[in-house]
């Protein structure tokens, strides 16, 4: 498919500044996938479109402040450097991919580098799941990676000057040096600061790392007004169910922004299930398609993590024929690289599969048992690209916002509904001067 397939004309005042408050005021439009039918509503009025037994999949990262302001050594000039993930070619590496240990500790792999080639997840029991074929390995539980070295990190730099060997300081004594131009749009940048002092640095000088498209410039309104939308963008940049434990994304799972505690309540008395997973979102998420022919794109790694207990209950929901709807594009891309990984090639329910019978000899005549498949935890990178064509093998529906063109988010959700359909639904909400992107307003596909 080529990628001006998932083009379409939108006018900038249909981007959303600023989110609506009460958050489930928003609007929300209902796509019938089956049926191509579209309804308009409010997002409070979810509740008349889930039923007892249905699934909701949240994803629970939370946003840390990646974007940092400072100042070039040389000259005193802005610059700005937005952290995207530690970076992998750091001595904790070998070749193959990750040297050293990982530990069950519930700790945000923060400092965990990516290995060379693409490096899949892997199970609590500390067995790796199959890795692709460009190599690879990791050793199973939550990544806590060790050492007292100076942090780098690949970052995106704007601003002019930007180059090698440049120095930048930032408030409250950190310091950095540009070490690399990764010719991909991405620096490596070395902080004089590292792991939780790192991070607490971070978490107090940053700014919340909203998307370009949303404005935030003294020169569009007035400085008291520019700090209140600032200081609102703290809390209204995450979702309310983000939690402490989960930081490290650089851009918020948008689609549930729309959820307030007391619509999540309502929902929960009518017995839909909530279940929570992560994938901290990176430049896998919001990277620009550049390819013309979609297929060629390659998506960025971006952790991301199960819990057994919540596998197992969803597994139990697709045995008994209940809906899964996932809650973002970062839950369809979580639920799905983790069913990917679990044997069940024909996508039947309850999942059973034959091992050898340990009571019979090997051989011609060794005889096969079955046995029912037993979730473990799950933790690891996924490189995950869902586009039409793609089969899936979890979700069954989707709450998400009006995506860019072009983004792999449109592929994805015309994926699971049709890109006709999806398009049309699009169309249909311009008509109706829905709110697009991030603080936008929601489309919920069943």
């Amino acid at each position: 498919m080529r990628l001006k397939d998932f083009d379409y004309h939108l006018s900038k005042r249909f981007i959303a500044q600023h989110p609506v408050n009460p958050r489930d005021q928003s609007r929300l439009l209902v796509l019938d996938k089956k049926m191509g039918k579209i309804a308009h509503r409010h997002f409070f009025d979810i509740v008349d479109y889930l039923k007892a037994g249905d699934v909701l999949v949240l994803n629970n990262t939370k946003v840390m402040r990646a974007r940092l302001i400072g100042k070039k050594v040389e000259t005193g000039g802005k610059i700005e450097v937005f952290l995207l993930k530690k970076d992998e070619n750091v001595p904790l590496l070998n070749k193959e991919g990750i040297k050293g240990r990982f530990v069950s500790e519930t700790k945000p792999p923060l400092n965990l580098p990516l290995g060379k080639g693409e490096i899949e997840g892997v199970w609590s029991n500390g067995n790796t799941t199959p890795l692709s074929a460009q190599g690879g390995s990791a050793a199973g539980g939550n990544p806590s990676l060790s050492g007292g070295r100076k942090e780098v990190w690949q970052c995106l730099a704007g601003g002019k000057g930007r180059k090698e060997g440049l120095k930048i300081n930032f408030a409250r004594g950190l310091k950095a040096e540009i070490l690399k131009n990764n010719g991909d749009g991405t620096w490596n940048v070395k902080f004089n600061q590292s792991g939780r002092e790192f991070m607490k640095i971070v978490e107090r000088i940053g700014q919340v790392p909203l998307p370009p498209y949303i404005k935030r410039e003294r020169d569009s309104v007035g400085l008291r007004q520019l700090a209140d939308s600032l200081q609102n963008d703290k809390g209204s940049y995450q979702t309310v169910y983000a939690a402490k434990s989960k930081l490290g994304s650089v851009a918020a799972p948008t689609a549930g922004f729309h959820f307030t505690k007391t619509l999540i309540h309502r929902l929960k008395n009518k017995s839909v299930q909530f279940e929570l997973v992560t994938l901290r979102v990176g430049l896998g998420t919001f990277a620009p398609v550049k390819a013309d022919d979609i297929v060629k794109h390659k998506m960025h790694a971006e952790w991301i993590e199960a819990k057994a207990g919540v596998i197992r209950r969803i597994l139990k929901a697709k045995q008994e024929d209940r809906r899964v709807i996932a809650v973002g594009t970062t839950s369809v891309r979580t639920l799905e690289s983790v069913f990917a990984k679990i044997p069940n090639p024909d996508n039947q329910f309850p999942i059973k599969f034959q091992i050898p019978n340990p009571k019979v000899n090997a051989g011609k005549n060794k005889t096969l048992r079955v046995t029912r498949y037993a979730p473990r935890d799950y933790a690891g990178w996924t490189k995950i690209f869902i586009y039409p064509g793609y089969k899936f093998k979890a979700v069954d529906g989707l709450i998400t916002n009006f995506h860019l063109p072009k983004s792999t988010l449109l592929m994805l959700v015309s994926a699971l509904a049709g890109r006709q359909e999806i398009l049309a639904a699009y169309r249909s909400a311009i008509r109706k001067k829905y709110r697009f992107y991030s603080y936008g307003d929601a489309m919920l596909i069943i």
